[in-house]
C-alpha cells in the first residue's frame, strides 16, 4: 500500500505491507529515503498500539482529529495527515457528511468538559466534549456543520472507546 503522509507538515510517501502483526515499511520525504524496515505492530486497545522496532518497544497512542491523526510516540506529539489514492477518487458532493452523524469517543476516558449544549448549532471543526485519557485531553470536534440533536456525554462520566458522545444533524 502506497500513502502519501503529512508529518508534523513534512509531506512524504509511506509503502506499507501488513500481514497480521508484522509489517514492512519504507519511507521517502523531504529528509530523504528509508530503506525497508521490519515491525511488529499489535493494538492493545483502541488507540493504542505497541510497536517493537530494531529491538525496541514503542507505545503510540492515535487520537483522530477532524482533519488529521494526533500521535503520541514516547512522549513526542505529532500531527498527521494520511491518503491514499482512493481518496484522490471523486464523490459527490456532500458526500458521506449528510444526514446524522455521531461523534464517539475515540479511546476510553473520563469527560472533562462538555462544551455544547441540545440544540446548539455547530460548525465543521467546532469542539464538542473534551475526553481526557491517559493524562491527555482530547477535544472531540465536529465532523460537520449541524444541529447537536442529542448529548450522551455528562463532565466527570467514564466513557468506552467508540461509545456515542454527540449526534449532530
Amino acid at each position: 500500500m502506497r500513502l502519501s503522509v503529512e508529518l508534523d507538515g513534512c509531506a512524504g510517501v509511506l509503502e506499507l505491507e501488513r500481514g497480521g502483526s508484522a509489517c514492512r515499511f519504507s519511507w521517502s520525504g523531504g529528509s530523504g529515503s528509508r530503506p525497508l524496515r521490519d515491525a511488529s505492530v499489535e493494538q492493545v486497545e483502541p488507540g493504542i498500539y505497541s510497536i517493537l522496532l530494531d529491538g525496541r518497544s514503542y507505545e503510540v497512542k492515535v487520537v483522530p482529529g477532524p482533519d488529521c491523526l494526533y500521535v503520541d510516540v514516547d512522549g513526542r506529539h505529532r500531527t498527521v495527515r494520511v491518503s491514499s489514492p482512493r481518496d484522490a477518487a471523486p464523490r459527490p458532493a456532500g458526500f458521506g457528511r449528510d444526514g446524522r452523524q455521531n461523534v464517539s469517543s475515540p479511546m476510553p476516558g473520563k469527560v472533562v468538559r462538555v462544551l455544547v449544549a441540545v440544540g446548539d448549532t455547530v460548525e465543521a471543526g467546532a469542539g464538542l466534549v473534551v475526553v481526557e485519557a491517559m493524562k491527555m485531553q482530547n477535544e472531540m470536534k465536529a465532523p460537520k456543520a449541524g444541529r447537536v440533536v442529542s448529548l450522551a456525554a455528562r463532565e466527570g462520566a467514564t466513557v468506552a472507546a467508540g461509545e456515542t458522545l454527540v449526534t449532530l444533524e
